[in-house]
């Protein structure tokens, strides 16, 4: 996903049949010491919850609706059901559908691009179902992996072309034009299929799995608007106006750690082009900014000669745990009103783990393949969290009783 032009930003089910033929994924031990290549971090995982296998959202925009799955898939382990490989490209097409529908009613007045959210996964499930990978790849345009930038460009052009129209009203025809450009690229959408012998439509098929959009909520932390009042949170890609409960910076880590205690995987929807950001070495953190007073002389010369381009990449040169910034309530809001913490991408939070100082993280599965240094995974200090988090989603379970009767 394009950093900070393609923002992003939940989830749904639980359970298919007892006589599915997936394999269940194995268990995590615990804990796994993680051995740092050259990055000077020791990372021991503490605690990570079942997981299914980490995938490649690849050359399109569409994170959210990878780690809303993921952690629907996750769910239903949790459970104890089978592991699924659930189709992230039907939940994508079937967004697509409904927001070009808003796109028009507004007059392109609001954000029609690849991003989304986590209540965009379970908005689709609800109201279209569900289908297998197997079923609904949606890579019928020759490319063995997604890459979706000719069709949203097809797509965003013939929207603007619709509402350019001579004729000052619509015609009956443009949904199914729109359509047949998502036909294309991703496929027809099936109306019934076959999975373990057992005929099925999408809907059917998300039924058996047992899960309902009530079961998860939306959680953020800020102070434009009441604590524990929900609110849409003003993203761009917050095109179904979805809410998030706002509670305070406290609550918000605290609703995530009980979820990882007690077996449940969050969404995470995050800043991730911060310089601290290190997806190739596997780690996000929150360096405290240099302080020319605790420099010594040759520190401080090599310093001020710097540009301040290059000053500002020293910052993050990192050789292993550093001191992080002290996040606030306050600095926190302030990097949001700021566009310093912008909605960029969407991950899955499965587990937490210290470094070789002690030091917090969370341990976080991202959907741009497993070619980097922990496979696919990254662990993000807890300064960093609490200070480019946008939102997480969990299961409602997962909120300790004290923070959750406290909602209005």
């Amino acid at each position: 996903m394009t950093m900070r032009h393609l923002l992003f930003a939940s989830l749904l089910l639980s359970g298919l049949a007892a006589s599915a033929t997936y394999m269940e994924a194995p268990a995590m031990e615990d804990p796994e010491i993680v051995v740092p290549d050259s990055t000077g971090f020791t990372f021991t995982d503490v605690k990570v919850v079942r997981t299914t296998p980490v995938k490649d959202q690849n050359k399109s925009g569409t994170c959210w609706a990878f780690s809303g799955t993921s952690m629907i898939e996750d769910e239903l382990m949790r459970k104890g059901k089978p592991e699924l490989d659930i189709s992230e490209m039907w939940t994508v097409r079937n967004c697509y559908i409904d927001k070009a529908r808003k796109y028009i009613r507004t007059g392109g007045k609001i954000n029609f691009a690849q991003g989304g959210s986590f209540a965009d996964v379970l908005y689709a499930m609800d109201n279209y179902g569900a289908v297998p990978e197997e079923v609904y790849a949606g890579l019928e345009y020759g490319e063995k992996k997604h890459s979706h930038y000719e069709m949203y460009a097809a797509l965003e052009g013939y929207l603007n072309g619709v509402m350019k129209n001579g004729n000052k009203h619509l015609s009956t025809a443009w949904e199914k034009g729109f359509e047949s450009i998502l036909d294309a690229y991703l496929g027809k959408a099936p109306e019934e299929f076959t999975w373990n012998g057992k005929k099925y439509t999408p809907k059917s098929w998300a039924k058996e799995m047992g899960i309902a959009p009530e079961d998860f909520i939306s959680i953020t932390s800020y102070t434009h608007h009441p604590f524990y009042k929900p609110f849409a949170i003003e993203i761009p890609d917050n095109w179904l106006w979805a809410e998030s409960m706002n509670v305070p910076l406290e609550d918000m880590k605290a609703i995530v750690d009980n979820a990882l205690d007690n077996g449940y995987s969050i969404g995470w929807a995050a800043d991730v082009s911060e310089g601290g950001f290190k997806w190739r070495q596997g780690y996000a953190v929150l360096p405290e900014p240099k302080d020319e007073a605790d420099m010594d002389g040759t520190e401080l010369s090599r310093w001020v000669q710097l540009s301040d381009k290059d000053r500002e990449a020293s910052q993050f040169d990192i050789k292993g745990p550093v001191k992080e910034v002290a996040v606030t309530q306050e600095s926190r809001q302030k990097g949001f009103d700021n566009y310093d913490t912008t909605d960029d991408h969407g991950m899955t939070i499965i587990g937490y783990a210290t470094d070789q100082e002690g030091n917090r993280y969370y341990k976080v599965k991202n959907s741009w393949d497993t070619n980097q240094l922990y496979g696919g995974y990254l662990y993000v200090s807890e300064p960093f969290f609490l200070d480019k988090t946008i939102s997480v989603c969990v299961n409602r379970n997962a909120v300790p009783k004290t923070i959750a009767k406290k909602f209005q």
